[in-house]
């Protein structure tokens, strides 16, 4: 069941990252280009998905428990520190030079273009590379692996 569920909330986001224009890094980069030629419209996809993130956490963390687990995983840290602003900054840069940020990369792979596998192979390797710095890092500081 839960692959099931996993697999209609990929394909509900998907189409709705193809519908808003997410898919097409001109338009991105439009949306990001604030002194030349920008194109508001993302806002609007933006504010949408706040509203609908808003309204549904509203409505699941009213529930005891959620519908397909024991319990609500919840991220625990609520600190602000490098490593967050370091993957921040990272997220940030790919997003502006590329066009894409992961879902709609993932997303537009479909339409086979070189640019967007060039993008997924470059995140999937920093992807690589970041866990690997985790595991080296980590022991070191006396933390356990993730």
């Amino acid at each position: 069941m839960h692959l099931l569920t996993g697999l209609v909330s990929g394909l509900v986001f998907g189409l709705g990252l193809v519908v808003s224009g997410m898919i097409d890094p001109a338009k991105v980069l439009n949306f990001l280009d604030i002194a030349g030629s920008w194109d508001p419209s993302l806002a609007f996809v933006m504010a949408g998905a706040v509203a609908v993130t808003f309204a549904g956490y509203r409505l699941v963390h009213a529930r005891a428990r959620p519908l397909l687990a024991e319990r609500f995983d919840l991220p625990a840290r609520r600190d602000i520190d490098a490593r967050l602003m370091s993957g921040a900054a990272i997220f940030g840069l790919g997003w502006g030079l590329g066009g894409y940020c992961p879902g709609p990369a993932v997303t537009a792979l479909g339409l086979g273009a070189p640019g967007t596998i060039a993008f997924v192979a470059a995140m999937l390797a920093g992807m690589w590379a970041a866990r690997l710095a985790q595991a080296r890092s980590e022991p070191a500081a006396g933390r356990p692996p993730a």
